[in-house]
């Protein structure tokens, strides 16, 4: 590896004052949540065309089981849990239980989906006649008329991260700011992780981006990108490409763009989005919102909901009753933030791994605690050129990055990425049994230095060595990961409480649509009549740059 950076004086001083309490366990443990999507294919590869399996409950209320966009796209939700491998324990435990309980189904272990046949072939998800379940559905019908559904069929991993209080207690302590409300301090500094998130997180694309072909139904029709080329009669594949999820031809929105959502401060971004949900958009209104009690999509505007802001990283907090996401962070701060440029890994059944959650949490750290000054809009810009042109060409050799005005290759400054991040594995692995953060940049590193390591390459030679198509060979993994899961022993869960869980999650559905409600159009008229109202308690302080 070339020579690392040299470490900032403030990360050096921020980890040398928290060592002592690292090691003597006093700042607890990184908590971590997963949310993992994977569609439902038939024998052939197809999307199925059935309705979410009876026994998997209502995923509407089920805590851990639901349905992303498709009826056909299943989510799991893990809790939180301060070990990768209980997070991971718990996922496999819901996988397995589900696979007991489908006949003749697969999960299909990529981002971009199986064989398609035209938009209309993604059944969007049906969530019952109660208000809440119903808007849930319109919300879908509007991604349909707005970006169709093909789009909505991708899948990836979020993976959620916070920080414990006593973590906190001590970085305030060590920065000399226990004189800012804790929760401004906190939701300060988590702002500046994502800002630097949003410079590095090309990094992220590069070593865990998976999905660098596509199968010819994808694109339905429309013309081929001048970014792909054809492998076989069913394959189209981007050769030096990492993850085509994250490129225009998954989840991005022309119109999105035009919000310029850097990160500078927890008001600006509560006040974009608001901004976002109130404003219309012309050629969203052509498309008709409420036509004779046929519900198009819930709004006419920029963003329906502030669910459909696509970033790759966002900050967030549990919303109380009645609350949205934005109005939640306004009045408490930010509680944990949740990553979202995850390509699923299709070589492992749960689509991530323990190493690549420990990489991930050294990543935040380092992060979190390296200097992060605002963006300005020039700067976002040139972030945003890096994050497509590692999408596009991240293996290409000849690739050449922006930092700071300055060309670099991606491996040279991969490596001095990796160099700066392993003083705060040192620091993570103070608190841990053995050495797993420094485990895990050792095992990563090596894809700087070979690109054909990394999960793109390895797919891409998946099918150029068996001359298979895409479907083909992913839909081989999603069946040999079956015949492993289905025989695997419940070590969390077991069947009796999730079969206990489906019942009473289809129960709690029941009694919500037996609810006397209000109109569906009384019932949005005050949900979003609520929404535009702040919930800002007190101004954060002015200090919000680290």
């Amino acid at each position: 590896m070339s020579e690392p950076l040299t470490v900032p004086s403030t990360l050096a001083h921020r980890i040398e004052q928290l060592l002592p309490a690292a090691r003597a366990g006093r700042l607890g443990h990184l908590r971590r949540g997963i949310e993992k999507e994977g569609l439902r294919v038939e024998a052939s590869g197809h999307i199925v065309q059935t309705p979410h399996p009876e026994a998997l409950g209502s995923k509407l209320t089920h805590p851990s089981i639901t349905t992303d966009y498709s009826e056909s796209l299943l989510e799991y939700i893990t809790p939180v849990f301060c070990q990768p491998r209980a997070a991971l324990a718990f996922l496999a435990d819901l996988h397995a239980y589900s696979y007991r309980h489908m006949d003749s189904e697969w999960i299909w272990p990529a981002s971009m989906p199986s064989k398609l046949s035209g938009n209309d072939s993604v059944p969007i998800a049906d969530f019952g006649s109660s208000n809440s379940g119903v808007m849930k559905h319109v919300y879908r019908k509007g991604l349909d008329v707005r970006y169709g559904r093909i789009m909505q069929a991708i899948a990836g991993v979020h993976y959620n991260v916070s920080l414990p209080d006593e973590m906190w207690q001590a970085l305030r302590d060590v920065e000399g700011q226990t004189e800012t409300p804790f929760n401004d301090y906190r939701s300060t500094r988590y702002f500046g992780l994502i800002r630097n998130f949003r410079r590095h997180s090309w990094l992220l694309l590069y070593l865990f981006g998976a999905s660098p072909a596509i199968d010819k139904s994808f694109l339905d029709g429309r013309r081929v990108p001048d970014k792909l080329e054809p492998l076989g009669d069913d394959t189209y594949v981007a050769p030096f490409a990492t993850t085509l999820r994250m490129s225009d031809l998954g989840y991005q929105n022309k119109v999105q763009e035009q919000l310029k959502i850097c990160f500078n401060s927890l008001s600006n971004y509560v006040n974009t989005l608001r901004n976002a949900i109130s404003t219309p958009w012309p050629d969203y209104q052509a498309l008709g919102v409420n036509e004779g009690g046929d519900w198009r999509q819930l709004n006419a505007n920029i963003l329906q909901i502030e669910n459909e802001y696509y970033s790759d990283i966002r900050p967030k907090r549990v919303a109380s009753q009645g609350e949205t996401p934005s109005q939640a962070l306004e009045a408490r701060g930010v509680e944990y933030i949740e990553v979202r440029c995850l390509d699923l890994n299709p070589f492992d059944p749960l689509g991530v791994t323990e190493t690549q959650m420990r990489f991930l949490d050294t990543f935040l750290m380092w992060c979190l605690l390296s200097d992060s000054p605002w963006i300005s809009d020039e700067e976002c810009d040139h972030l945003d050129d890096n994050r497509r042109l590692v999408v596009e060409r991240g293996r290409d050799p000849a690739l050449r990055l922006s930092n700071n005005g300055e060309a670099i290759g991606v491996r040279e400054w991969g490596e001095q990425i990796v160099g700066d991040m392993q003083s705060v594995a040192e620091l993570l692995d103070a608190a841990e049994d053995g050495t797993p953060h420094l485990d895990a940049l050792a095992a990563l590193a090596p894809r700087l230095q070979d690109a054909a390591l990394t999960p793109s390459a390895q797919l891409l030679e998946r099918m150029r060595g068996e001359g298979a198509s895409f479907n083909d060979v992913v839909l081989s993994l999603a069946k040999e990961q079956a015949d492993r899961l289905r025989r695997q022993t419940s070590t969390t869960l077991d069947d009796a409480l999730l079969a206990q869980q489906a019942v009473t999650s289809h129960q709690q559905q029941r009694d919500m649509e037996a609810v006397d409600e209000p109109r569906f159009d009384d019932f949005m008229a005050d949900y979003f009549a609520r929404a535009r109202e702040s919930r800002a308690i007190t101004p954060l302080s002015a200090g919000e740059a680290s």
